[in-house]
């Protein structure tokens, strides 16, 4: 798997193509951003021989894209706008610069949208809302990328033992391997639930539930290459959750390990970001209190993680991390200080090295890579 991703890599710099970030930022100041500072979508190109990020674009006039999404097709973009209003933005993307044509929006019909998805196939976009209104929402896609007004949405009941748990708190949502499944995590009651999915009507039906530790307040799933295993970041209790996955829609819990030293405390810390490696070899989470990344290494026949280390993020308030499409690259965004950081992937062991490359990049919480001519 290392030398695939290597000769990926070597054969994306001979055919002269471009790595494009895409960078979602906060614009206008919260009470959990204070100093946002943000103007909308920021466009780098990723030099991947060193880690180097070099300004191509901005797109502004949405208020704060805190979360972005790429159709596989690489034609279209999303943006979750985070605002109380909650909203979803349809972007087309020229394939020769890589800047963005502003479709169309539809309502999230709920507050604070805190993620977007567009499935594998294209045809359909999810949004999930942190705050009031739905937990999530479904929108059938048009030709033209542009989204239609929703076609179902759902809201969930209960509530968690923590205080932030007062109801519940759509996070995020992802298909599952198979891509028959909407697996939607809920920070409010700690428990993702699936969805048998009908893309040509654009609605769901409540298949399965899994619950994790009382207070986790999971927020953000990872499944491994293989399908059989993914994992669920708390977000409260800073731990991660291995889950065994059958393939039909169905989730088991089979352990969990925190993600801080034993000399932290949880309670001084909060997690965000959860990824795993593209070899299925490493996992990696994001303490966004403690401005660490911590790193783990997967055993391939239980899912079960050991601890490698926990990285510096040489920033602060850590919201959201991502790995280049070469596997060698891993992007860190540090809200609060306002950088982004590169550090190497050693493929053997899965420890990062910084590259040297701290960027100056107002607010920023989301990355997405493209790959243009």
């Amino acid at each position: 798997m290392e030398d695939m991703l290597l000769a990926l890599a070597a054969k994306s710099q001979s055919d002269g193509e471009r790595v494009l970030v895409y960078i979602g930022t906060y614009t206008k100041p919260a009470p959990h951003v204070q100093h946002a500072k943000g103007r909308g979508i920021s466009v780098y190109e990723l030099d991947p021989n060193t880690g180097n990020l070099t300004f191509v674009s901005e797109t502004v006039g949405i208020e704060d894209p805190t979360f972005l999404a790429i159709s596989r097709d690489q034609r279209f973009l999303y943006a979750a706008s985070e605002v109380p209003q909650g909203m979803v933005y349809a972007y087309a993307i020229d394939s020769a610069s890589g800047g963005l044509r502003l479709i169309n929006s539809q309502s999230a019909h709920g507050s604070s949208t805190a993620h977007v998805m567009v499935d594998p196939t294209g045809r359909i976009v999810v949004a999930a809302n942190y705050a009031a209104g739905n937990t999530f929402v479904v929108y059938r896609v048009r030709d033209d990328g542009g989204i239609e007004p929703a076609s179902d949405h759902v809201r969930h009941e209960g509530r968690g033992v923590h205080p932030r748990q007062e109801k519940t708190h759509g996070h995020s949502t992802y298909i599952d391997p198979s891509n028959r499944y909407l697996c939607v995590v809920d920070l409010g009651i700690d428990a993702v639930k699936v969805y048998a999915l009908d893309r040509e009507k654009g609605r769901v039906r409540l298949h399965s539930e899994v619950k994790v530790q009382p207070g986790s307040g999971v927020r953000h799933l990872a499944f491994h290459p293989n399908g059989k295993f993914a994992y669920v970041i708390g977000e409260l209790n800073s731990t991660i959750t291995t889950l065994g996955y059958d393939g039909e829609g169905n989730f088991t819990v089979l352990d969990a390990v925190s993600t801080l030293p034993d000399d932290f405390s949880a309670e001084n810390n909060s997690c965000s970001e959860i990824a795993v490696h593209p070899s299925g070899k490493f996992l990696y989470g994001a303490n966004r209190w403690h401005d660490t990344l911590v790193m783990f290494q997967i055993d391939p026949e239980t899912g079960k993680l050991a601890l490698i280390g926990h990285q510096p993020t040489l920033g602060k308030t850590t919201r959201h991390f991502a790995i280049d499409p070469t596997g060698r690259l891993m992007l860190v965004g540090n809200q609060d200080s306002d950088n982004v950081v590169t550090f190497w992937i050693d493929l053997e062991t899965g420890k990062l090295t910084h590259t040297g490359v701290d960027l100056e990049i107002a607010t920023p919480v989301c990355f997405r890579f493209l790959t243009v001519n």
